[in-house]
């Protein structure tokens, strides 16, 4: 089921997984997410979904599991169907199957497992709820944000989306800024009399590349995080070949380490951008916020989910798994901010690159699927003994 953002049109899958969810035996809360807020948000439509099951008497802890069903577009180069869900030589292949609508699976069936468990006189408390959101790539504050300011769950602890040779407890925050470069416009046959944007511009770029090259020295220490980096992905401008362009729009996107204040970050981005620009008589620069996703941190607690997930990982996968830090954002950090511990954690291998995460081909071996469903499963009873 496509659920590509942009554009954002995610209802669908939402009704699909709901469907699958609910033929497991779960009940299903299904939480539409407002046209206004949906398309304020970038996107055409939003659901999220909520299964709660409670355990004993349900005085233990709120345990959520959180994945996303939004991925980016499939792109160019696929040898498979993006939307196929082929399967070869034990892995499959489609746009989202490690990123990160493999642990809708991960996640669904470990809560059945624990279910069993429980059946069999399992001595468990507490209440395990799975978050299904739609906006991750996005930013997520129409996803967990949205379910956690609402009320619609209060968790204790949180394990989203991950892979399953590794515990990552921390990733890099990130700044997205559209920069607008405004001269005037004029003929090309007599270009001194505009004020070229694409000119300055082009020296303004010049000056954040290097820029960028300095952020090497600054070095996190966490690791799986280097340093923080630069990449303008976005560039538009001019009124046609003959004229002077009056105006250039570009994005970038900047990565901060978890050292980093994400507020000083930008304010000194955007300081710099500006000197950049006065470099330009008769040049004008707006800089606005597109997004701002801090740092994923650990806070106290994040410890017993680690234990959990590194005792059974060590069981069934035969190795230990290390705790690290990512450079990409997920949605963990909503929790975290929120004050909620969480971890990433769920179906995959060992690095993005391997899975081709955002690529054509994105992959999942299916062994290492059900692997790490059996990890929730077994952390999970531990997280709910009843004490």
């Amino acid at each position: 089921m496509p659920s590509d953002n942009p554009p954002g049109d995610c209802a669908p899958h939402a009704a699909r997984a709901a469907a699958l969810l609910e033929a497991m035996g779960f009940a299903v809360e299904r939480h539409a997410v407002p046209d206004a807020e949906v398309r304020a948000n970038g996107m055409v439509s939003c659901t999220n979904l909520v299964v709660r099951v409670r355990f004993g008497t349900g005085a233990g802890p709120v345990i959520a599991l959180n994945a996303h069903g939004d991925v980016v577009p499939p792109g160019l180069g696929w040898t498979a169907d993006p939307y196929g869900a082929e399967v070869r030589d034990g892995v499959m292949y489609g746009r989202g199957v490690a990123v990160s609508k493999s642990d809708f699976a991960t996640y669904a069936f470990a809560l059945r497992a624990l279910q069993a468990a429980a059946a069999a006189g399992a001595p468990l408390d507490g209440t395990v709820e799975l978050h299904f959101t739609y906006d991750e790539e996005a930013g997520g504050a129409i996803g967990p944000a949205w379910l956690l300011a609402r009320g619609v769950s209060r968790p204790d602890y949180v394990i989203s989306a991950g892979f399953s040779y590794g515990i990552t407890t921390a990733h890099n925050g990130c700044l997205h800024l559209e920069v607008e470069v405004v001269g005037r416009s004029g003929h090309a046959a007599e270009p001194e009399k505009g004020v070229d944007a694409l000119e300055a511009a082009t020296g303004i770029l010049s000056d954040l590349y290097a820029l960028r090259r300095t952020y090497a020295a600054t070095k996190s220490a966490i690791p799986g995080i280097a340093s923080p980096t630069l990449v303008v992905g976005l560039i538009a401008g001019g009124i046609n070949t003959n004229v002077v362009p009056d105006h250039v729009k570009f994005r970038l996107d900047r990565r901060i380490i978890p050292e980093e204040d994400p507020e000083q970050v930008e304010a000194a981005l955007i300081a710099s951008i500006e000197a950049f620009a006065r470099k330009w008589p008769g040049i004008g620069v707006c800089v606005r916020r597109v997004l701002l996703a801090v740092p994923f941190v650990p806070v106290t607690g994040q410890e017993k989910l680690v234990t959990a997930l590194s005792r059974h990982g060590r069981d069934v996968l035969g190795e230990e798994l290390p705790t690290h830090g990512v450079p990409i954002y997920t949605d963990a950090r909503l929790y975290t901010t929120a004050g909620v511990p969480a971890v990433l954690y769920g179906a995959g291998p060992r690095t993005l690159v391997e899975a081709n995460g955002h690529r054509a081909d994105e992959r999942l071996v299916l062994a290492d699927l059900h692997r790490a469903t059996e990890v929730v499963a077994r952390a999970l009873v531990d997280l709910l003994a009843a004490r």
